[in-house]
């Protein structure tokens, strides 16, 4: 199957920047290159801080701008939402039974789950006992599939100063039930740190992040405070079938140099 992996979207009311970027702009290059060249995506996910705010505008703004896409959307929030006002926006969007933006869908390739880490007034994120009980029904329920699954915060270091505070405080509750699944976790994929990232646990649990459709950070992992940058809107083309989890970094509006000259054959 393919997914559309697009993180950390930060959308505003229109006419607003954030972080000396315009996040409409970036959503609507982003939606526009993955409507033209993945119309066959069975998913897209977009994994958290949907909205800078969490303004009712720009969850508004966020329904408009997703309204090309054919194929079915999992939102998930991140600590810059509002889930009152995501909820009011999207008041279809799966959740679970505690009213947490969570839910599961069982694919040929595996289960895939998506967890809810926003806190209000919680610069990182919250996974408690509560949520914990969503997560161990979701495994449970799985058998024996693998899982992957989205998330906003990282459930695990992720080695960057700035993030070293406002991670997940959930004190490894989520990690050690993943690791636990004897089927296995294909991957962990999250947002948040802005910038794409790849690894593994010692405990063997892979996981990865991609790059902010918005504004992101110039890669500094030792920088309490590092600069904010551009780019061109962004996204991850992700890939689970036989040859297992793959993922691929996408930017819209790339500008060709010149054609690619080597092939194979047929």
């Amino acid at each position: 199957m393919k997914i559309i992996q697009i993180t950390d979207t930060h959308l505003v009311p229109s006419g607003r920047t954030a972080h000396g970027i315009d996040p409409e702009r970036q959503l609507r290059g982003a939606i526009a290159d993955i409507t033209a060249r993945h119309a066959d995506a069975d998913l897209v996910v977009i994994t958290g801080d949907l909205c800078n705010d969490g303004e009712p505008e720009a969850y508004a703004l966020l329904r408009e701008i997703l309204r090309p896409v054919t194929a079915p959307v999992r939102l998930l929030l991140g600590n810059h939402d509002h889930r009152p006002n995501f909820r009011a926006a999207f008041p279809d969007h799966p959740c679970d039974a505690a009213g947490y933006v969570q839910s599961a869908i069982d694919t040929a390739q595996g289960r895939l789950i998506f967890l809810d880490t926003h806190e209000k007034g919680v610069v990182g994120g919250i996974f408690g006992a509560d949520r914990m009980a969503f997560l161990a029904d979701a495994l449970a329920g799985a058998g024996d599939q693998p899982v992957t699954v989205f998330v906003h915060h990282p459930p695990l270091p992720d080695g960057i100063r700035h993030f070293r505070d406002i991670g997940l405080h959930d004190n490894g509750r989520m990690r050690a039930a993943l690791a636990a699944h004897a089927p296995g976790v294909r991957q962990v994929v999250f947002g948040h740190i802005h910038v794409p990232m790849t690894g593994m646990t010692p405990d063997g649990l892979a996981y990865s992040s991609g790059q902010a459709c918005a504004h992101r950070f110039v890669t500094d992992v030792d920088a309490a405070t590092p600069d904010w940058t551009g780019g061109n809107p962004c996204y991850r083309v992700i890939h689970i079938d036989a040859l297992g989890f793959r993922a691929y970094m996408a930017e819209a509006g790339q500008a060709a140099t010149a054609p690619s000259q080597y092939c194979a054959g047929p």
